[in-house]
């Protein structure tokens, strides 16, 4: 090979050679693709547990406190009516039962939530102070005079409880009476006072107990004494005083000829301006149950497949107004 084609060559290898060198570099590979690492299995959630239903009666929303007069807890009104009220409002009604006076009072330093009691005056008394905003007719009985079937008064068949009462105190004949200011009490009182006549229990009949009126019809029959009770307790009990009898008032509320012996019981809800402790709306709530045609019905019916007639009369006025 001659020295002109060797050069031709070589030149030819350089320029190649300076060609490569300026060309781009080529592109790299892209690795390949991997797979994004597995996740792991996904877990099932964990199993709630099944819903449950609630509960038929959640837990009482509030307590009541009922101050009462001894009739409506001795006659079985309260068993009969307040399981109702407890069920609808999911409350708890703790009944303190006493003498009127005594559950007046009681509401007076605002240790109730409400009171139902039957002396008119003691409650108007209890309104005006600024204890209670209102009071609301609820139902009404009546008094009667029992005694021992023997009469030694010989006051069966009077018509008047005064005329009763002049004659057992003329006789001496043994009488209880309550004497715990209650509206039985209280009714009591009034009778003597209009003869007038004041017994004490220095004349030797007259036994002031200071007790309920369960307990005094009780003592009566012991003692064969005679008493002034309102009817319905007086009836809820009469199996168990067998020397016992209605003298005056006659057999139903009907045959009682002295309108003085008429018995009314209000409610009264504790006033919440006055005594700011007391379940107000749960007392409001009451008083609407308790004077509504419903619940009055109920009062109206009770004792009637027992006794024959009615232990207490509804008088509320929703009740009046639905007749």
């Amino acid at each position: 090979m001659s020295k002109s084609t060797l050069f031709a060559l070589s030149a030819l290898l350089v320029i190649l050679a300076l060609l490569a060198g300026c060309a781009p570099p080529a592109a790299p590979v892209a690795p390949a693709a991997t797979e994004a690492p597995a996740q792991p299995a996904a877990t099932e959630a964990p199993a709630q547990p099944a819903a449950t239903e609630a509960p038929a009666q959640p837990a009482a929303t509030g307590k009541l406190i009922l101050a009462t007069t001894t009739s409506t807890a001795d006659s079985g009104l309260l068993d009969a009516i307040l399981p109702d009220f407890e069920q609808r409002f999911n409350a708890d009604v703790d009944v303190v039962a006493v003498g009127t006076g005594q559950a007046l009072e009681i509401g007076s330093k605002g240790d109730a939530d409400v009171v139902l009691v039957h002396s008119r005056k003691g409650e108007d008394k209890f309104v005006a102070d600024g204890h209670a905003k209102e009071r609301f007719d609820v139902m009404y009985n009546d008094f009667i005079i029992v005694g021992p079937a023997d009469d030694p008064a010989g006051v069966a068949g009077m018509g008047l409880a005064k005329d009763a009462f002049a004659a057992i105190a003329e006789a001496g004949a043994p009488f209880a009476s309550r004497g715990d200011n209650s509206g039985t009490h209280t009714k009591e009182t009034t009778i003597w006072a209009s003869i007038p006549v004041t017994p004490t229990a220095e004349s030797g009949w007259y036994n002031s107990l200071g007790q309920g009126m369960g307990d005094t019809l009780v003592f009566s029959n012991e003692l064969g004494a005679y008493t002034l009770t309102d009817r319905g307790t007086y009836l809820s009990m009469r199996d168990v005083l067998p020397n016992l009898a209605i003298l005056v008032g006659g057999e139903n509320l009907a045959e009682n000829q002295d309108k003085v012996l008429l018995n009314p019981y209000g409610v009264l809800a504790v006033n919440p301006e006055l005594h700011p402790n007391v379940n107000a709306a749960l007392a409001a709530q009451f008083v609407e149950w308790l004077t509504s045609v419903e619940v009055q019905k109920m009062i109206g019916e009770f004792g009637v497949d027992r006794f024959g007639q009615p232990l207490f009369y509804p008088s509320s006025a929703q009740w009046q107004a639905s007749q």
